[in-house]
Protein backbone atom coordinates (compact mmCIF):
# COMPACT_ATOMS: atom_id res chain seq x y z
CA UNK A 1 0.00 0.00 0.00
CA UNK A 2 1.56 3.54 -0.68
CA UNK A 3 -1.13 6.06 0.98
CA UNK A 4 2.16 7.94 1.75
CA UNK A 5 2.83 10.65 -0.61
CA UNK A 6 6.32 11.45 -1.80
CA UNK A 7 5.70 14.94 -0.48
CA UNK A 8 5.71 14.01 2.84
CA UNK A 9 8.77 10.91 2.76
CA UNK A 10 10.55 14.23 1.62
CA UNK A 11 9.32 16.33 4.42
CA UNK A 12 10.55 13.33 6.93
CA UNK A 13 13.76 13.51 5.56
CA UNK A 14 14.06 16.89 5.47
CA UNK A 15 13.36 16.81 9.45
CA UNK A 16 16.24 14.45 9.93
CA UNK A 17 18.61 15.94 7.38
CA UNK A 18 18.00 19.94 8.35
CA UNK A 19 16.64 19.32 11.96
CA UNK A 20 13.89 22.38 12.38
CA UNK A 21 14.53 25.94 14.17
CA UNK A 22 12.55 26.97 17.25
CA UNK A 23 11.71 31.00 17.68
CA UNK A 24 11.56 32.63 21.42
CA UNK A 25 12.63 34.56 23.41
CA UNK A 26 15.47 32.19 25.10
CA UNK A 27 16.09 30.19 22.38
CA UNK A 28 16.48 32.57 19.09
CA UNK A 29 16.62 30.89 15.93
CA UNK A 30 18.29 27.77 17.41
CA UNK A 31 17.89 24.62 15.44
CA UNK A 32 17.10 21.29 16.88
CA UNK A 33 18.30 18.17 15.75
CA UNK A 34 18.12 14.05 16.14
CA UNK A 35 19.69 11.52 14.92
CA UNK A 36 18.23 8.66 12.78
CA UNK A 37 20.58 5.92 14.72
CA UNK A 38 19.99 7.21 17.85
CA UNK A 39 22.17 5.26 20.25
CA UNK A 40 23.15 2.99 17.29
CA UNK A 41 26.10 3.05 14.31
CA UNK A 42 24.43 3.77 11.04
CA UNK A 43 26.21 0.16 10.44
CA UNK A 44 24.08 -1.39 13.25
CA UNK A 45 20.74 0.37 12.97
CA UNK A 46 20.36 -0.64 9.12
CA UNK A 47 21.50 -4.52 10.45
CA UNK A 48 18.66 -4.42 12.75
CA UNK A 49 15.61 -3.83 9.99
CA UNK A 50 18.07 -5.13 6.20
CA UNK A 51 20.01 -7.95 5.93
CA UNK A 52 22.64 -6.12 4.34
CA UNK A 53 25.45 -9.04 3.77
CA UNK A 54 22.96 -9.71 1.28
CA UNK A 55 21.74 -7.03 -0.71
CA UNK A 56 23.75 -6.14 -3.60
CA UNK A 57 26.59 -3.51 -3.33
CA UNK A 58 26.67 -0.68 -5.70
CA UNK A 59 30.32 -0.68 -5.72
CA UNK A 60 31.70 -3.30 -8.38
CA UNK A 61 34.60 -3.83 -5.47
CA UNK A 62 32.33 -4.99 -2.59
CA UNK A 63 30.35 -8.27 -2.54
CA UNK A 64 27.04 -6.69 -0.44
CA UNK A 65 25.70 -3.57 1.05
CA UNK A 66 26.93 -4.00 4.41
CA UNK A 67 30.55 -3.55 2.73
CA UNK A 68 29.59 -0.99 0.27
CA UNK A 69 28.54 1.41 3.46
CA UNK A 70 31.22 0.86 5.58
CA UNK A 71 33.66 1.46 2.81
CA UNK A 72 31.41 4.87 2.00
CA UNK A 73 30.92 5.97 5.64
CA UNK A 74 33.32 4.98 7.67
CA UNK A 75 36.54 4.20 5.79
CA UNK A 76 36.29 7.48 3.23
CA UNK A 77 32.97 9.30 4.31
CA UNK A 78 32.21 10.16 0.68
CA UNK A 79 28.40 9.47 0.72
CA UNK A 80 26.53 12.69 2.19
CA UNK A 81 24.24 12.57 5.42
CA UNK A 82 21.29 10.71 5.24
CA UNK A 83 22.00 9.09 2.00
CA UNK A 84 19.86 6.24 2.50
CA UNK A 85 17.01 8.53 1.92
CA UNK A 86 17.66 8.14 -1.78
CA UNK A 87 18.67 4.95 -1.97
CA UNK A 88 16.51 2.67 -3.99
CA UNK A 89 17.73 -0.75 -2.12
CA UNK A 90 16.17 0.40 1.46
CA UNK A 91 12.73 1.78 -0.52
CA UNK A 92 12.33 4.64 1.66
CA UNK A 93 11.07 7.33 -0.99
CA UNK A 94 9.65 5.06 -3.35
CA UNK A 95 8.61 1.52 -1.03
CA UNK A 96 5.46 0.50 0.46
CA UNK A 97 4.17 2.41 3.06
CA UNK A 98 4.82 -0.27 5.81
CA UNK A 99 8.69 -0.26 4.95
CA UNK A 100 8.77 3.62 5.80
CA UNK A 101 6.65 3.28 9.09
CA UNK A 102 8.33 0.22 10.09
CA UNK A 103 12.14 2.10 10.05
CA UNK A 104 10.27 4.75 12.09
CA UNK A 105 9.20 2.40 14.47
CA UNK A 106 13.01 1.82 14.58
CA UNK A 107 14.04 4.89 15.36
CA UNK A 108 11.77 5.57 17.88
CA UNK A 109 12.64 2.14 19.71
CA UNK A 110 14.20 2.33 23.59
CA UNK A 111 16.88 -0.26 22.67
CA UNK A 112 17.81 2.50 20.03
CA UNK A 113 16.79 6.53 20.96
CA UNK A 114 18.30 8.68 22.98
CA UNK A 115 16.22 9.52 25.86
CA UNK A 116 18.03 12.67 26.46
CA UNK A 117 17.58 13.59 22.70
CA UNK A 118 14.94 15.71 21.34
CA UNK A 119 13.28 12.41 19.73
CA UNK A 120 9.63 13.12 21.75
CA UNK A 121 9.48 16.35 19.37
CA UNK A 122 10.90 14.36 16.60
CA UNK A 123 7.71 11.85 17.06
CA UNK A 124 5.46 14.87 17.39
CA UNK A 125 6.31 16.25 14.53
CA UNK A 126 6.45 12.99 12.46
CA UNK A 127 3.30 11.71 13.49
CA UNK A 128 1.65 15.45 12.31
CA UNK A 129 3.12 14.34 8.94
CA UNK A 130 2.08 11.10 8.11
CA UNK A 131 -1.40 11.71 10.00
CA UNK A 132 -2.18 13.83 6.43
CA UNK A 133 -1.63 10.24 5.10
CA UNK A 134 -3.37 8.38 6.87
CA UNK A 135 -1.48 7.16 9.63
CA UNK A 136 0.24 7.28 13.03
CA UNK A 137 2.58 6.21 15.40
CA UNK A 138 1.59 4.74 18.84
CA UNK A 139 2.65 3.38 22.10
CA UNK A 140 1.86 -0.20 21.70
CA UNK A 141 4.21 -1.86 24.38
CA UNK A 142 6.56 -1.33 27.28
CA UNK A 143 10.26 -2.48 27.83
CA UNK A 144 11.98 -2.07 31.03
CA UNK A 145 9.49 1.00 31.29
CA UNK A 146 10.17 2.35 28.44
CA UNK A 147 7.49 2.93 25.40
CA UNK A 148 7.65 0.64 22.04
CA UNK A 149 6.15 2.35 19.50
CA UNK A 150 4.55 0.85 16.66
CA UNK A 151 2.04 1.92 13.60
CA UNK A 152 -1.75 2.35 12.51
CA UNK A 153 -3.94 3.38 10.48
CA UNK A 154 -6.66 6.26 10.50
CA UNK A 155 -10.10 6.91 10.02
CA UNK A 156 -10.25 9.87 7.23
CA UNK A 157 -12.33 11.97 9.51
CA UNK A 158 -9.56 11.09 12.00
CA UNK A 159 -7.34 12.89 8.85
CA UNK A 160 -9.57 15.70 8.29
CA UNK A 161 -11.08 16.88 11.41
CA UNK A 162 -8.02 18.54 13.86
CA UNK A 163 -9.33 16.59 17.24
CA UNK A 164 -9.50 13.66 19.09
CA UNK A 165 -12.48 11.43 17.87
CA UNK A 166 -13.50 8.51 20.90
CA UNK A 167 -13.83 5.29 20.05
CA UNK A 168 -17.47 5.08 18.96
CA UNK A 169 -17.17 8.29 16.81
CA UNK A 170 -14.14 6.94 14.74
CA UNK A 171 -16.02 3.47 14.67
CA UNK A 172 -19.77 4.59 14.26
CA UNK A 173 -19.90 2.96 10.63
CA UNK A 174 -17.97 -0.40 11.66
CA UNK A 175 -20.48 -0.50 14.78
CA UNK A 176 -23.59 -0.16 12.86
CA UNK A 177 -22.67 -3.12 10.71
CA UNK A 178 -21.79 -4.66 13.32
CA UNK A 179 -18.19 -6.06 11.85
CA UNK A 180 -16.83 -4.53 15.57
CA UNK A 181 -17.72 -6.89 18.48
CA UNK A 182 -17.59 -5.30 21.57
CA UNK A 183 -17.67 -8.19 24.96
CA UNK A 184 -19.55 -7.34 27.20
CA UNK A 185 -18.41 -5.25 30.20
CA UNK A 186 -19.69 -6.56 33.35
CA UNK A 187 -21.34 -4.05 36.36
CA UNK A 188 -17.72 -4.84 38.43
CA UNK A 189 -15.74 -4.01 35.66
CA UNK A 190 -17.25 -1.01 35.21
CA UNK A 191 -17.25 -0.32 38.71
CA UNK A 192 -13.56 -0.40 38.85
CA UNK A 193 -12.47 1.48 35.51
CA UNK A 194 -14.87 4.11 37.70
CA UNK A 195 -13.23 3.76 40.89
CA UNK A 196 -9.84 4.80 39.24
CA UNK A 197 -11.61 7.62 37.23
CA UNK A 198 -11.86 9.17 40.66
CA UNK A 199 -8.62 8.36 41.40
CA UNK A 200 -7.09 10.31 39.06
CA UNK A 201 -9.22 13.20 38.47
CA UNK A 202 -7.55 16.32 38.39
CA UNK A 203 -8.88 19.99 38.57
CA UNK A 204 -8.43 22.13 35.31
CA UNK A 205 -8.94 26.35 34.47
CA UNK A 206 -10.79 26.56 31.17
CA UNK A 207 -12.17 30.06 29.94
CA UNK A 208 -15.62 31.08 28.26
CA UNK A 209 -15.89 33.00 24.86
CA UNK A 210 -16.02 36.26 26.98
CA UNK A 211 -12.98 35.56 28.73
CA UNK A 212 -14.78 34.00 31.98
CA UNK A 213 -12.54 31.20 34.03
CA UNK A 214 -13.77 28.37 36.10
CA UNK A 215 -12.86 25.35 38.09
CA UNK A 216 -13.93 21.80 35.73
CA UNK A 217 -12.56 18.27 37.00
CA UNK A 218 -11.71 15.72 34.58
CA UNK A 219 -14.78 13.42 35.22
CA UNK A 220 -16.97 16.65 34.10
CA UNK A 221 -14.80 17.50 31.17
CA UNK A 222 -15.65 14.06 29.63
CA UNK A 223 -18.73 14.94 29.45
CA UNK A 224 -18.46 17.77 28.25
CA UNK A 225 -16.09 16.09 25.15
CA UNK A 226 -19.35 14.18 24.32
CA UNK A 227 -21.15 16.48 24.03
CA UNK A 228 -19.40 17.66 20.68
CA UNK A 229 -19.89 14.56 19.08
CA UNK A 230 -22.90 13.14 20.22
CA UNK A 231 -25.91 13.47 23.33
CA UNK A 232 -24.63 11.60 26.57
CA UNK A 233 -27.21 8.90 27.49
CA UNK A 234 -27.44 6.30 29.93
CA UNK A 235 -30.27 3.96 31.08
CA UNK A 236 -32.17 4.83 33.79
CA UNK A 237 -33.83 2.45 36.38
CA UNK A 238 -36.57 1.95 33.98
CA UNK A 239 -34.61 0.95 31.55
CA UNK A 240 -35.04 4.19 29.29
CA UNK A 241 -32.18 6.02 27.59
CA UNK A 242 -32.22 9.03 28.50
CA UNK A 243 -30.02 12.22 28.51
CA UNK A 244 -27.18 12.22 31.40
CA UNK A 245 -24.42 14.64 32.88
CA UNK A 246 -23.22 12.01 35.26
CA UNK A 247 -20.41 9.98 34.36
CA UNK A 248 -20.86 7.53 36.73
CA UNK A 249 -24.13 6.52 35.02
CA UNK A 250 -22.79 7.11 31.43
CA UNK A 251 -20.89 4.45 32.33
CA UNK A 252 -22.49 2.29 34.67
CA UNK A 253 -25.58 1.82 32.32
CA UNK A 254 -24.36 1.93 28.79
CA UNK A 255 -23.38 0.62 25.55
CA UNK A 256 -19.96 -1.05 26.24
CA UNK A 257 -18.34 1.24 23.35
CA UNK A 258 -19.64 4.40 25.38
CA UNK A 259 -16.92 3.14 28.12
CA UNK A 260 -14.64 2.81 25.45
CA UNK A 261 -15.54 6.59 24.95
CA UNK A 262 -15.09 7.62 28.68
CA UNK A 263 -11.62 5.71 28.91
CA UNK A 264 -10.18 7.35 25.92
CA UNK A 265 -11.50 10.84 26.60
CA UNK A 266 -10.17 10.61 30.38
CA UNK A 267 -6.67 9.45 29.46
CA UNK A 268 -6.68 12.61 27.15
CA UNK A 269 -6.22 14.44 29.70
CA UNK A 270 -4.28 12.54 32.23
CA UNK A 271 -0.29 12.70 32.81
CA UNK A 272 0.04 10.25 35.16
CA UNK A 273 1.70 6.92 33.58
CA UNK A 274 0.59 4.63 36.43
CA UNK A 275 -3.45 5.30 34.64
CA UNK A 276 -2.89 3.16 31.08
CA UNK A 277 -1.15 0.77 32.92
CA UNK A 278 -3.99 0.40 35.36
CA UNK A 279 -6.36 0.72 32.83
CA UNK A 280 -4.96 -2.33 31.43
CA UNK A 281 -4.46 -4.51 34.04
CA UNK A 282 -8.32 -4.10 34.93
CA UNK A 283 -9.06 -5.05 31.26
CA UNK A 284 -6.08 -8.26 31.29
CA UNK A 285 -7.96 -9.14 34.27
CA UNK A 286 -11.21 -9.84 33.48
CA UNK A 287 -10.16 -11.41 30.05
CA UNK A 288 -11.78 -8.58 27.83
CA UNK A 289 -9.94 -8.58 24.25
CA UNK A 290 -9.13 -5.02 24.50
CA UNK A 291 -6.11 -2.43 25.69
CA UNK A 292 -5.76 1.05 25.55
CA UNK A 293 -3.05 1.85 23.62
CA UNK A 294 -1.15 4.99 22.24
CA UNK A 295 -4.49 6.76 23.46
CA UNK A 296 -7.19 4.25 21.35
CA UNK A 297 -8.96 1.31 22.52
CA UNK A 298 -7.45 -1.61 20.59
CA UNK A 299 -8.47 -5.43 20.36
CA UNK A 300 -5.94 -7.48 22.06
CA UNK A 301 -3.83 -8.65 19.04
CA UNK A 302 -2.64 -11.59 21.26
CA UNK A 303 -3.92 -13.83 23.20
CA UNK A 304 -2.27 -13.95 26.77
CA UNK A 305 -0.72 -16.93 26.87
CA UNK A 306 0.66 -16.61 23.43
CA UNK A 307 1.97 -12.96 24.35
CA UNK A 308 4.14 -14.13 27.36
CA UNK A 309 6.31 -16.39 25.11
CA UNK A 310 6.66 -13.36 22.40
CA UNK A 311 10.58 -12.41 23.59
CA UNK A 312 11.06 -10.81 20.11
CA UNK A 313 10.07 -7.62 19.94
CA UNK A 314 10.19 -7.44 16.34
CA UNK A 315 8.08 -10.57 16.15
CA UNK A 316 5.77 -9.42 18.26
CA UNK A 317 5.37 -6.20 16.62
CA UNK A 318 4.85 -8.10 13.55
CA UNK A 319 2.27 -10.42 14.62
CA UNK A 320 0.26 -7.29 16.38
CA UNK A 321 0.20 -4.85 13.65
CA UNK A 322 -1.03 -7.81 11.44
CA UNK A 323 -4.24 -8.49 13.84
CA UNK A 324 -4.86 -4.99 14.06
CA UNK A 325 -4.93 -4.00 10.27
CA UNK A 326 -6.89 -7.56 10.21
CA UNK A 327 -9.51 -6.78 12.27
CA UNK A 328 -10.50 -3.16 10.74
CA UNK A 329 -12.22 -4.83 8.26
CA UNK A 330 -10.79 -2.90 5.26
CA UNK A 331 -9.92 -4.80 2.33
CA UNK A 332 -6.55 -3.44 1.21
CA UNK A 333 -5.47 -2.79 5.26
CA UNK A 334 -6.16 -6.98 5.12
CA UNK A 335 -3.81 -7.81 2.25
CA UNK A 336 -1.18 -5.51 4.17
CA UNK A 337 -2.12 -7.71 7.61
CA UNK A 338 -1.11 -10.58 5.48
CA UNK A 339 2.31 -9.53 3.80
CA UNK A 340 2.64 -8.53 7.71
CA UNK A 341 1.98 -11.66 8.53
CA UNK A 342 4.51 -13.26 6.09
CA UNK A 343 6.91 -11.36 7.20
CA UNK A 344 6.69 -12.44 10.96
CA UNK A 345 6.56 -15.89 9.50
CA UNK A 346 10.19 -15.45 8.10
CA UNK A 347 11.16 -13.90 11.66
CA UNK A 348 9.52 -16.84 13.19
CA UNK A 349 11.99 -19.38 11.17
CA UNK A 350 15.38 -17.66 12.83
CA UNK A 351 13.80 -17.82 16.32
CA UNK A 352 17.32 -19.14 17.28
CA UNK A 353 19.90 -16.97 16.52
CA UNK A 354 22.60 -19.19 16.99
CA UNK A 355 21.43 -21.38 13.84
CA UNK A 356 21.27 -20.66 10.58
CA UNK A 357 17.96 -20.11 9.02
CA UNK A 358 17.34 -23.65 7.87
CA UNK A 359 18.42 -25.21 11.01
CA UNK A 360 17.21 -22.67 13.01
CA UNK A 361 13.50 -23.34 11.41
CA UNK A 362 13.48 -27.10 11.69
CA UNK A 363 14.33 -26.69 15.62
CA UNK A 364 11.11 -25.08 15.80
CA UNK A 365 9.47 -28.00 13.94
CA UNK A 366 11.21 -30.50 16.13
CA UNK A 367 9.83 -28.72 19.56
CA UNK A 368 6.31 -28.00 18.24
CA UNK A 369 5.94 -31.65 17.96
CA UNK A 370 6.87 -32.21 21.14
CA UNK A 371 8.79 -35.68 20.20
CA UNK A 372 6.12 -36.99 17.94
CA UNK A 373 7.46 -37.84 14.59
CA UNK A 374 4.11 -38.19 12.99
CA UNK A 375 3.37 -34.03 14.12
CA UNK A 376 6.93 -33.51 13.36
CA UNK A 377 5.65 -34.27 9.62
CA UNK A 378 2.52 -32.22 9.38
CA UNK A 379 4.46 -28.73 10.76
CA UNK A 380 7.48 -29.45 8.54
CA UNK A 381 5.28 -29.70 5.61
CA UNK A 382 3.34 -26.67 6.43
CA UNK A 383 6.13 -24.57 6.83
CA UNK A 384 7.55 -25.72 3.68
CA UNK A 385 4.16 -25.12 1.98
CA UNK A 386 4.13 -21.62 3.53
CA UNK A 387 7.33 -20.68 2.56
CA UNK A 388 6.11 -21.76 -1.11
CA UNK A 389 3.29 -19.54 -0.73
CA UNK A 390 5.32 -16.70 0.12
CA UNK A 391 7.96 -17.22 -2.69
CA UNK A 392 5.42 -17.50 -5.94
CA UNK A 393 2.20 -15.72 -4.89
CA UNK A 394 2.38 -11.70 -4.85
CA UNK A 395 2.16 -11.35 -0.59
CA UNK A 396 4.34 -8.50 -0.61
CA UNK A 397 3.15 -5.68 -2.67
CA UNK A 398 6.60 -4.43 -3.75
CA UNK A 399 7.25 -7.69 -5.72
CA UNK A 400 5.87 -7.58 -9.47
CA UNK A 401 7.55 -10.87 -10.55
CA UNK A 402 4.72 -12.75 -8.58
CA UNK A 403 1.39 -14.64 -9.26
CA UNK A 404 -1.51 -12.26 -8.47
CA UNK A 405 -3.60 -13.04 -5.65
CA UNK A 406 -6.82 -12.38 -7.47
CA UNK A 407 -9.85 -13.44 -4.99
CA UNK A 408 -10.17 -10.93 -1.80
CA UNK A 409 -11.16 -14.23 0.08
CA UNK A 410 -8.25 -15.83 -0.86
CA UNK A 411 -6.85 -13.27 1.86
CA UNK A 412 -8.80 -14.27 4.29
CA UNK A 413 -7.65 -18.06 3.85
CA UNK A 414 -4.07 -17.15 3.52
CA UNK A 415 -3.76 -14.90 6.88
CA UNK A 416 -5.72 -17.52 9.17
CA UNK A 417 -3.89 -20.55 7.85
CA UNK A 418 -0.63 -18.81 8.33
CA UNK A 419 -1.90 -17.29 11.92
CA UNK A 420 -2.76 -20.78 13.07
CA UNK A 421 1.40 -22.32 12.41
CA UNK A 422 2.83 -19.13 14.33
CA UNK A 423 0.18 -18.75 17.26
CA UNK A 424 0.97 -22.76 17.53
CA UNK A 425 5.17 -22.18 17.29
CA UNK A 426 4.78 -19.44 19.90
CA UNK A 427 2.90 -21.37 22.00
CA UNK A 428 5.63 -24.58 22.66
CA UNK A 429 8.51 -21.83 22.34
CA UNK A 430 9.58 -20.79 25.69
Amino acid sequence: MKKITKITRRDIFKLFRDGYKIDDIFNYNQVISYSLYGLLTEIDFLKKLYKLNEMPSYDDRYENAEDDIWQHTISNQDWESYWIFEDDRFELLNGSDSILLNFLCAVFHPENRVEEGYWKEYLVKINNLIKEDGYELYESDKISGRWVYSWRTITPEESVIKRFLPFSVRNKKNIEAKKIIIPTISKKIRAELFTLFTRYDQQFTRTTEDNWSYSINTIDLIIEDIKEDYKPMAFDSSSIYCETSDLELFIMNNYPYCVFDAIELFEKYNNQNNFVDEVNAILNKNDLAYKLLGGKMEISQINVQTKEVINEIGLKDLVEQAMSLYNSQNIDEKNLAVEKLWDAFERLKTNYISLNKKESAEKVVTVMSNGNDQFKEIFADEFKKLTEIGNNFRIRHHETNKIDITDNNYYDYLFHRCFALIELALKHLK
